[in-house]
């Protein structure tokens, strides 16, 4: 077997149960692929959405729904040595990447605030735009278990709400476009695995804001959510089970114990009124 081939085996056979059963759940459950999609694959060049490519490469191969693929790569201004390690990745694994470019780097590093928000945000519109331009109905997205808790904690502990990352999300902005994250169940430390197991680096966060942290991920030290992720890492000592217990949670909640909620923008509680008060007692001498 050539190199491609043993990496394809490890994912059905070695890593079956970490890698391919939870990615054929999360496409199941959530319904996240139907005959006749078009799908842009959208390839960082981490980790997370190169094995993310050969999964759904795979399923394609061996399903009987048929669909269509588009392998897609946003060039949001990588310097040479990523760039051709995407490039290089990509012909190692047989993955017939689609490169477009764009300036986003240059636009959200000029940001005096939020820069990687600005970035992110910029990305998945310019994914959503080339994606139709492509035909196709749907984007799918990397992101795995682990980013779906630690998001989950996030927004409950510094954006103030119950909120969590859905595995398919409809598009406002694009009409006719969903979004998919098809590894949703699989987790980041199975992924890390894999890459072990067949010797494969790739890039992690490329941009020029964080090339020079200390921290190989993206962002510094003091993230949030690098914040998030040594909390659950402390939590997981006396409680193994917390994430397992987040994820579930997310599936089964009980709005009507909720106070207020919120539904397609509008809100349905006494949230503000809360924050008025707050305010109020804030402000009280």
């Amino acid at each position: 077997m050539d190199e491609c081939q043993k990496i394809e085996r490890s994912i059905i056979k070695k890593y079956r149960k970490q890698l391919w059963t939870p990615f054929i759940v999360a496409v199941k459950r959530y319904e996240l692929i139907q005959a006749g999609d078009k799908i842009a694959v959208c390839i960082s060049g981490g980790k997370d959405s190169m094995l993310m490519a050969k999964l759904m490469q795979e399923l394609q191969r061996h399903s009987e729904v048929p669909y269509e693929l588009e392998f897609l790569v946003m060039d949001p201004g990588y310097n040479t040595r990523n760039r051709q390690k995407i490039e290089s990745n990509a012909a190692l694994m047989n993955i017939p990447i689609t490169v477009f470019e764009t300036n986003i780097f240059d636009v959200a590093n000029q940001a005096e605030k939020n820069p990687c928000y600005l970035c992110a945000r910029m990305r998945r519109g310019h994914l959503y735009k080339k994606a139709q331009q492509l035909g196709c109905n749907k984007i799918a997205l990397g992101h795995h278990f682990n980013d779906v808790i630690e998001t989950t904690v996030m927004s409950m502990f510094y954006g103030s709400q119950l909120q969590a990352m859905p595995p398919k999300l409809h598009s406002t902005n694009f009409p006719g476009m969903t979004l998919i994250r098809p590894l949703y169940c699989i987790r980041e430390e199975d992924i890390l695995a894999w890459c072990r197991y067949n010797n494969l680096e790739f890039i992690q966060c490329a941009c020029r804001f964080t090339e020079n942290m200390t921290v190989s991920a993206c962002g510094s030290s003091s993230s949030k959510r690098q914040e998030t992720k040594l909390l659950l890492r402390q939590l997981r000592q006396t409680n193994p089970n917390i994430e397992n217990s987040i994820f579930r949670s997310i599936h089964a909640v009980a709005l009507d114990t909720m106070p207020g909620f919120k539904s397609e923008g509008q809100e349905h509680s006494f949230l503000e009124r809360f924050d008025r008060i707050q305010e109020q007692l804030d402000t009280a001498d």
